[in-house]
């Protein structure tokens, strides 16, 4: 399994639509909204098999309302 966190800027005023459309989506595993450069976090979960490339292309920035992402891949959780 995949962690990597999606780091999203949204247009002007609709944060929590982007953040209510990712939830629907139904492939987030949590949605922070945050201050800062970005607006919202998002954590995801894929199977070794996916592709981060194409599952941020396809699922993530085809939500309406998104700016700017900046992607962060991790590769250990401690504790």
């Amino acid at each position: 399994m995949q962690c990597l966190f999606v780091q999203i800027k949204c247009e002007l005023g609709r944060a929590y639509e982007v953040a209510d459309e990712i939830a629907n989506r139904e492939i987030a595993s949590e949605i922070y909204s945050t201050s800062g450069d970005f607006d919202l976090m998002v954590k995801f979960y894929l199977d070794d098999e996916t592709d981060i490339g194409h599952f941020v292309n396809g699922q993530v920035h085809t939500v309406p309302g998104i700016r700017d992402t900046y992607t962060i891949l991790t590769f250990k959780a401690f504790g």
